[in-house]
């Protein structure tokens, strides 16, 4: 998988910082007391203890390491958290854009020495219970992540990504497969016409597609023009057909080795074991080599620069005739001087994150543009990081006003400085950060310290967040202008700035369509008949060997038996503030507190329900009480981690025409801030503001570009919402919500010169919604915090309840549904679900012409409800089609990025990715229920569908999700019945709705 380049801002977003209390988890010793045992130039299994350091605010030991033989580095991070992570990263500086990196991450997935089956990556997630399982590569490294909750599992898994990194096949066939191939059009007719084909050559074709995708690619490309950033790491389209096997081979044999490696390992798994089976299945075959991957500097300009780029013009843009794009992008310092990088990333956040920031109110607030350019704001994800800041959707004729807006902004910085609020808020917010739990906080770890390290920067100095915390406090307190003078330095005195523009160009699909066939016809012209014979025979192998049952036996696998029998029952306990139900939830939340409210839309008028999604993305942003949107925003930043509020769609578990539709309030804050979380919500429910049409202007504006900018993305999610629409009641809420209906609905809405009709109709939604006749509530804290939080959220009832007013629901047909299934008639809240009973579905075909060079196809099938005895069966049965048919046709033979069937809501969905193909793809999903039929499966294919499943419902849960299930019920992909046999299997299917038109 190709990874865009983050900013460091968005990494720690997504670094949340899991804790778990040792009571919670009995073992004679911590993790993190057993790593404390190591001392340094200890010697364990060929490598050296270099390191041992205590990070107590993300409570770890981190051990450092070096291979004695190879120099290989390595980290390990010892932790009470069972979600288990390894990783391993390559150093991988390309200098063309024939997209060698990237094309080689996915070849060397295709079968190993040890495991020469073909595909034992996309075989092993059906044989193990990893909670994560993927390979990215970004513009100067590769790296190669699995995470398990199973120590067993994690061995195999473990064993299948060393030996497909250090040992791959790398088999010509699956380069072909994998990267790109001349082919018949028809692989069995030599007279069709011969093609591109190719799994990464469609998926960059389908990157290119995003203009965002575009204009970043090209950004990095300038400003960093002399070594391997200026290359598509990724792979232009065009130049991929450049790539030979034999160069494959070469840039493996050059990066791939242990000296340019870097291993980590996180969790409560013992390292002894992890350094024992790396050294003997991988490091004990090297040598060290002085591998020569170091990037070096870019050489600094001494003026700045401009260019200019072309993209194709977007129909769903929120003004056609506004879809330029401007950023002046400025060159750092290295992102090894951790803490010049943190400093640069606060003044980052400072000077674009926000109402209360310079550059939004400079650039958005004036609403020359939609929002910012897709590029913004810190980046540290190259050797030398960079700060950007522009604007999307804006007029050419703005250019020159932009630049002057971006100029002037930095004097004013400069002059001025910030409102010592705003960094306050700003470290609450890394004390948020640093509190809150995640599930997966190994992944984001590995992610998080991957660019430092790749260039030998140290990674365990990067976590020591509060040292850095502490120095930029004391840098502050010994020069009131330090983050002023960084302004200066960085951008008003840096020369090396580049300023790029983007203009759509109505033929700039054209151009692409026509020079990639030029491309081709030059590929083609060159080729004797001998030649094509070659290419035709050859086409004719692939395909032979991709129908070819594949013998995976080879490969490591868990068991049914190896999973754990029962399900860990969340305690919780019921009670009421204010008449209102609410669900009480004790955790090891490490001093956080967690809010949830679900608010029924049963009350709603039908022709308020398009605006539901606008009311929940700007009632947090308008103002409330006595405070203006900025104020507001800024309490929000001092006082909690993130208040918002979203749509939620939840079908019944044993009847499909029958739902839940409502709204979800989220919130968190620090322990000692949650009078304060309380009263702003008080306020948003009492006295939100309404009257600001500027204010909402600017929030529709950027709210329609996201959406637009998201389809090119997610567009599979799309294709799926909207096949469903026609099926089930509650399909066709969900394209209200958050389908193609709704992305042209606020186009329509940012097209409006005036918003007056749509301020008054949120003040109508928000007597429906926010009204506590129609909630309950969920509070997550520690043991010690729940009676004050209980006291609290008392108090927040009591304010509030002069929005409770009994209405009458819009639908005659209403349902009392017990929240716990399980409990006794009466014994407990319940929830008001709507019915349908006489909704029919229908069949429906939809074709959305989109500016883009592959598609993404989707087909729904109506079947059955959670609780019908079926329903486990076709759970297996989606993972078995995907798995076993759908994989090899859609993505192997078709060059489709990814493909596969789902089950959930009453429906089995199939569903492709960034495919070259349509109606081709149709057909195969039609195929795969033949294929099903004719029982061309075993039973170790559905015990592998069984791990699969399993995989999913055994996922770990973060103390702040805990209870959630029994608060806002949902589908779930627990099977009640999964002891199937094929034949009893294939006897389900043939009687099934998957038949019938």
């Amino acid at each position: 998988m190709f990874r865009q380049s983050k900013t460091v801002l968005q990494k720690c977003r997504n670094l949340r910082f899991q804790w778990q209390n040792p009571s919670w988890r009995f073992r004679s010793t911590s993790a993190t007391e057993r790593a404390l045992q190591y001392q340094a130039g200890q010697k364990i299994s060929g490598f050296t203890v270099k390191e041992v350091v205590t990070v107590p605010d993300l409570f770890l030991t981190a051990v450092k390491l070096t291979h004695d033989n190879t120099g290989a580095q390595y980290l390990h991070a010892a932790r009470d958290d069972k979600n288990n992570l390894f990783s391993v990263q390559l150093r991988t500086t390309p200098m063309d854009n024939t997209g060698v990196p990237h094309i080689l991450e996915h070849t060397v997935l295709c079968g190993s020495e040890k495991y020469p089956c073909r595909d034992p990556f996309f075989k092993m997630l059906n044989r193990s219970l990893s909670t994560f399982m993927n390979a990215f590569t970004a513009s100067d490294f590769t790296m190669y992540p699995f995470s398990t909750q199973n120590g067993k599992d994690f061995q195999n898994l473990l064993s299948v990504y060393l030996d497909a990194v250090f040992f791959p096949c790398l088999r010509e066939l699956d380069f072909w497969q994998e990267g790109w191939r001349l082919e018949n059009e028809n692989p069995t007719d030599p007279t069709s016409p011969l093609v591109f084909k190719g799994v990464v050559f469609n998926e960059m074709k389908g990157a290119f597609s995003d203009n965002e995708r575009v204009y970043a690619q090209h950004l990095q490309n300038k400003l960093y023009p002399d070594h391997t950033y200026g290359v598509v790491s990724g792979g232009e389209p065009l130049a991929i057909p450049d790539l030979s096997w034999e160069q494959l081979k070469h840039f493996h044999a050059t990066h791939y080795h242990p000296s340019n490696a870097r291993f980590f390992t996180y969790g409560d798994l013992p390292l002894e074991q992890h350094l024992k089976q790396i050294q003997e299945e991988a490091l004990s075959k090297f040598e060290r080599t002085e591998p020569d991957t170091a990037v070096p500097n870019q050489p600094h300009w001494d003026r700045p620069r401009e260019d200019h780029v072309t993209c194709s013009p977007d129909a769903m843009a929120p003004d056609a005739a506004k879809q330029n794009t401007l950023c002046m992008s400025y060159l750092l310092g290295d992102i090894t001087d951790t803490f010049e990088g943190f400093t640069l990333s606060l003044l980052s956040s400072l000077m674009i994150s926000g109402p209360n920031s310079p550059f939004y109110k400079t650039l958005i607030e004036p609403k020359i543009g939609t929002n910012f350019s897709s590029v913004v704001g810190y980046d540290g994800s190259t050797k030398e990081a960079s700060f950007s800041i522009g604007l999307q959707g804006m007029a050419e004729e703005d250019t020159e006003k932009v630049k002057q807006i971006i100029v002037q902004t930095i004097d004013e910085i400069i002059a001025n400085g910030f409102e010592e609020e705003r960094i306050e808020a700003l470290l609450h917010k890394i004390e948020i950060q640093m509190k809150h739990q995640s599930t997966s906080f190994g992944l984001s770890l590995a992610s998080y310290i991957a660019s430092c390290w790749n260039h030998d920067g140290d990674p365990v100095q990067l976590l020591k967040i509060s040292d850095s915390v502490a120095q930029f406090r004391q840098a502050l307190k010994d020069n009131p202008r330090f983050l002023q003078e960084k302004v200066l330095h960085y951008f008003k005195d840096n020369t090396h700035r580049l300023t790029l523009s983007m203009s759509p160009d109505e033929a700039y699909l054209e151009k692409q369509v026509k020079a990639e066939e030029e491309k081709l016809q030059k590929k083609v012209q060159a080729l004797s008949e001998s030649d094509k014979k070659d290419i035709y025979e050859k086409g004719l192998e692939l395909l032979s060997v991709q129908s070819k049952i594949q013998d995976a036996s080879c490969l490591p696998a868990l068991k049914v038996s190896d999973i754990e029998p029962t399900i860990a029952v969340t305690p919780v306990e019921m009670g009421t503030a204010g008449g209102v139900p609410v669900q009480y939830c004790e955790q090891p939340t490490n001093g956080m507190v967690y809010f949830r409210a679900m608010c029924s839309l049963n009350t709603l008028p039908e022709d308020l329900k398009l605006y539901v999604p606008l009311f929940c993305s700007v009632i947090t942003k308008m103002g409330c009480g006595g405070l203006d949107y900025r104020q507001q925003a800024q309490q929000m930043e001092l006082k909690t981690g993130g208040m918002s509020i979203s749509t939620s769609v939840n079908p019944d578990y044993s009847n499909m025409d029958m739902y839940e539709q409502g709204v979800l309030l989220s919130s968190s804050c620090l322990e000692r801030n949650l009078p304060d979380m309380f009263h702003l919500w008080s306020d948003i429910f009492n006295s939100p503001h309404f009257d600001d049409e500027e204010r909402l202007r600017v929030l529709v504006m950027m709210s329609a570009q996201e959406l637009a900018n998201g389809i090119s993305y997610s567009g599979h999610m799309y294709a799926m919402t909207r096949a469903a629409r026609s099926l089930t009641p509650t399909g066709e809420l969900q394209e209200t919500f958050g389908g193609m209906e709704q992305v042209k609905f606020m186009k329509r809405i940012a097209e409006m010169p005036d918003l007056t009709q749509v301020l008054r109709t949120l003040p109508r939604i928000k007597r429906h919604i926010l009204n506590p006749l129609n909630m309950r509530c969920a509070v997550n804290s520690t043991p010690q915090k729940m009676s004050d939080a209980a006291g609290q959220l008392d108090n927040f009832m009591s304010n509030v309840a002069s929005n409770k007013k009994d209405r009458k629901p819009v639908r005659s047909d209403i349902t009392e549904r017990l929240l716990d299934p399980l409990a006794a008639p009466g014994s407990g809240p319940s929830r008001k679900l709507i019915t349908e009973p006489n909704f029919k579905p229908c069949q429906m075909k939809t074709f959305f012409p989109m500016p883009f060079p592959i598609n993404f196809v989707s087909e729904c099938i109506r079947t059955v409800p959670f609780t019908h005895e079926d329903y486990a069966s076709l759970n297996i049965l989606s993972r078995v089609m995907t798995a076993k048919y759908l994989h090899r046709e859609i993505r192997e033979k078709g060059g489709a990025y990814g493909g596969g069937a789902r089950v959930g809501g009453g429906l089995f969905t199939f569903y492709s990715y960034r495919d070259p193909n349509s109606v081709q793809t149709l057909s195969t999903f039609r195929k795969s229920v033949d294929w099903v039929r004719s029982g061309q499966f075993t039973q170790q294919d559905i015990d592998e569908a069984k791990l699969s499943v399993f995989s999913a419902v055994d996922s770990p849960v973060a103390p702040s999700n805990k209870g959630e299930q029994r608060m806002c019920p949902k589908w779930h992909p627990i099977p009640y019945i999964v002891l199937l046999l094929s034949g009893a299997l294939q006897a389900l299917v043939k009687g099934s709705a998957l038949y019938r038109e």
